[in-house]
């Protein structure tokens, strides 16, 4: 215990999220350590940041063994690792696995070797469909989906740790985010760059249900300055924080933005069912987030749109070809 903690540990740090947060903990100065399995993390994703700083170990977070040795330098542990929504749809016991129990065997690990803190990084897919809006953290968390029921048996190994041991952690639900590095591909694509792509390529935009349904977008460096700050604000540990901008866009609204944005107000909508266990209305009481950790969301989401527009315009390469991996129906995966 009297080791010095040198590092900061992201697990899942490849990932859309997980590597705006190593970028903003590059650009503070930390020493950043990145655990990912590269199941839907990217090695690009963290190809433009200093080789000297970041250290990139390729390994499941239920690998403990392997992570051993970097989890005894951490001064903290941003858990982001996970398997995504649609996922758990076609594969409920394995995202179980891993998002479930792996989190509480790293747990396990974290406290064992002395890491001073663990920041869950869970979702908003916790609480279902809301119940009144916004939503605070006290709002019931009735998941839809194994995702969400995985998400939050995390959160409550989280709150468990430092209930029974005094372990130091902090639980955040980020809602949507989107931006630079997010998916639109396999079960891991959703909404915003999918509807991005389509319109840039010309395809119509496929809306699942009615499109009534509502979320609360956050821009992906705003849900990141929210995750490092539930690491650094000592008020933070033992709570539970939302991540939201606050705001409430129906999806039929999204794309009609999104089409504004791409310069492509003539975009063609195309109906299909409604997914299934999707949410019907999510939107952020960011009340909290704004008392412990001093945070607001920044960027309003037609200005993140197209800062969204700008980063994929200058990947050099078409959406037809980033479309190639898209996948449609993305819960209706067959698995081998």
């Amino acid at each position: 215990m009297s080791r010095p903690h040198r590092t900061v540990v992201v697990t899942g740090g490849a990932g859309f999220i997980g590597s705006e947060v190593v970028r903003q903990l590059v650009g503070s100065g930390a020493q950043v350590t990145v655990v990912d399995n590269l199941t839907n993390g990217k090695r690009e994703n963290l190809a433009d940041l200093p080789a000297s700083r970041v250290t990139l170990v390729e390994a499941d977070i239920r690998d403990i063994d392997v992570l051993t040795p970097h989890l005894q330098e951490a001064a903290v542990v941003y858990h982001l690792a996970c398997l995504g929504v649609r996922h758990s749809v076609h594969s409920p016991i394995e995202n179980h696995e891993v998002n479930a129990a792996g989190t509480l065997g790293l747990l396990h690990a974290c406290r064992s070797h002395g890491v001073p803190r663990f920041v869950y990084v869970s979702s908003s897919e916790v609480y279902g469909t809301a119940r009144w809006a916004p939503m605070t953290e006290e709002h019931p968390t009735y998941p839809c989906t194994v995702y969400g029921a995985s998400k939050l048996a995390g959160e409550c190994y989280a709150r468990a740790f430092h209930q029974t041991y005094g372990y130091s952690t902090v639980m955040v639900r980020p809602f949507n985010s989107y931006g630079p590095r997010s998916h639109h591909e396999g079960d891991s694509g959703e909404v915003i760059p999918k509807f991005l792509l389509r319109c840039l390529a010309g395809r119509p935009l496929v809306i699942f249900g009615d499109g009534t349904q509502t979320r609360d977008f956050t821009y992906v460096s705003d849900s990141a300055r929210g995750i490092i700050l539930a690491g650094t604000a000592d008020a933070a540990i033992g709570r539970t924080i939302n991540l939201g901008s606050g705001g409430e866009v129906t999806i039929n609204d999204l794309a009609a933005t999104v089409a504004q944005v791409a310069g492509r107000p003539d975009a063609r909508i195309e109906r299909d069912a409604e997914r299934p266990g999707d949410v019907r209305r999510l939107c952020a009481d960011g009340s909290q987030a704004r008392a412990v950790l001093g945070y607001e969301a920044r960027v309003p989401l037609r200005v993140g749109l197209t800062e969204l527009l700008k980063w994929y315009r200058g990947q050099n390469v078409s959406p037809e070809t980033l479309l190639e991996h898209e996948v449609v129906r993305n819960w209706d995966i067959t698995v081998a």
